[in-house]
């Protein structure tokens, strides 16, 4: 196991080490520290067990639990299809204390070479879907496992759950998450090891954000990266550094270049202060050097411009539909021999055509299918009025304003849903023979809910 030594940052400029957390604490309820701490919740008899290796069975997981009390049940959660293992059991014991002891001394412990992870089992999933007590931990150090994960926090509170993330080989990610059972134990963590130095590298410790939290917060977040392109090939980073720093003081700059050394004209500028960045960011986004127009912008993550990049795009379609509302017609079953200037030539003459295409498969052989736009919405109708239906080529067209493909949808719904036969209510009562009047002979018993013919009303 990783040795972990805190330091804060002040004694490691002076070259004094701080005294690393203890290993092991009492708690509330006399566990050492590294488990489960505090009172023990509701439903203690069940534990779930996480980071199975995928070939680990039912009776291995027996032969562990069963050292430390008496099993009531043990399942391996499996695929549905395949009967493959999805990695977590969850075991019940015949009472809570049995099922802390084993909490306490089989927590991390290798099972088919991998730690296993070991909490209790909490049915209802609200406290765990809720984020709360939740944080991240970034930029650790990749002989961080977690069981060194947790002995570092649970001197902070009671841990539900601490996971380091890890790759398919098993190798860190240098990141992890810790979930305590309050918000005040997550607060005082965070407030104690953020920035601290574990293992001589700093570490981020914060609130843990989904993604769509982290998303819809990317526009409101503060930024020191700032990102720049269009350069000149001569540019280097001393140049960047001369023109940035003039707005603040700066941490890095470079400039990106290929295998070859040669410049790919964009670079990366990261501030000190996020208010320098953004008064840079407004100063020089269009300015001209060397007869370059910068572009300047915060740095953006991928994720990021793909969803910019996808509002510009959903912005503009919907901004084309609106101008051509009205003007832009859909003409189908065309004739294979019908070319984009025969089409303008047969919609020409009921106004001004100002662009006419044929859709056509990669080959270029015709798709029967083809666009009109017309300068006014009048000529658009005086069109589809003519055209619509005319035999072209020994085909009728079908002429219509053209629609998105979300509004084509809606009106087909539309469509269908009013086609839709009304259900009739079922008929109460007992279903006892009835005979119309007139004796009907053996055999011409009818049912309740039929009519007789005596009484079905004439059309």
């Amino acid at each position: 196991m990783a040795q972990i030594q805190v330091q804060r940052q002040q004694a490691a400029a002076t070259g004094a080490a701080a005294p690393p957390p203890p290993q092991s604490m009492p708690t509330q309820n006399g566990m050492a520290g590294g488990v489960a701490t505090g009172p023990i919740p509701l439903g203690s008899t069940s534990l779930y067990v996480g980071d199975l290796d995928l070939n680990v069975s039912e009776a291995q997981l027996a032969d562990l639990f069963g050292q430390v009390g008496q099993l009531v049940s043990i399942r391996v959660c499996r695929d549905q299809t395949t009967r493959r293992s999805l990695g977590y059991a969850y075991i019940n014991f015949t009472n809570g204390q049995e099922a802390a002891r084993a909490l306490e001394l089989l927590n991390f412990t290798p099972l088919n070479n991998s730690p296993i992870r070991i909490m209790y089992s909490h049915r209802d999933p609200s406290l765990r879907k809720s984020g709360a007590g939740n944080i991240y931990i970034k930029n650790l150090d990749k002989a961080i496992d977690h069981k060194a994960l947790h002995d570092t926090f649970s001197a902070f509170g009671n841990i539900l759950s601490c996971k380091v993330a890890t790759d398919a080989s098993g190798q860190s990610k240098g990141y992890g998450f810790v979930q305590f059972d309050t918000e005040e134990a997550a607060k005082n963590a965070i407030d104690k090891l953020n920035g601290m130095l574990i293992n001589d590298k700093q570490v981020y410790v914060g609130p843990f954000l989904r993604k769509q939290e982290r998303d819809s917060s990317t526009s409101n977040t503060r930024f020191n990266n700032v990102f720049v392109k269009n350069l000149s090939e001569s540019t280097a980073d001393e140049d960047l550094k001369n023109v940035f720093g003039e707005y603040g003081s700066i941490t890095s700059a470079v400039v990106m270049r290929d295998g070859d050394g040669k410049s790919r004209c964009f670079g990366f500028v990261n501030f000190e202060n996020a208010d320098d960045a953004a008064k840079a960011v407004e100063a020089l986004n269009g300015e001209k050097f060397d007869d370059k127009e910068w572009f300047v912008a915060k740095a953006q993550k991928k994720s990021e411009r793909e969803q910019e990049l996808k509002g510009r795009f959903e912005q503009s379609m919907k901004e084309a539909v609106d101008k051509y509302q009205g003007l832009n017609l859909y003409i189908k079953n065309l004739d294979d021999t019908i070319s984009d200037e025969m089409l303008k030539e047969m919609f020409s003459e009921f106004g001004t055509v100002t662009s006419c295409k044929v859709v056509r498969d990669p080959s270029g052989v015709s798709k029967g299918s083809g666009f009109v736009a017309f300068a006014t919405p009048e000529e658009a109708s005086r069109a589809i009025n003519e055209m619509n239906g005319k035999m072209i080529v020994s085909k009728p067209l079908y002429v219509a304003h053209a629609q998105r493909k979300e509004e084509r949808r809606a009106r087909l719904q539309a469509q269908f849903s009013q086609m839709r036969p009304v259900p009739m209510p079922p008929a109460v009562g007992p279903r006892m023979p009835m005979f119309p009047p007139g004796a009907p002979g053996l055999g011409q018993q009818f049912l309740y809910g039929q009519g007789p013919p005596a009484m079905i009303p004439t059309q």
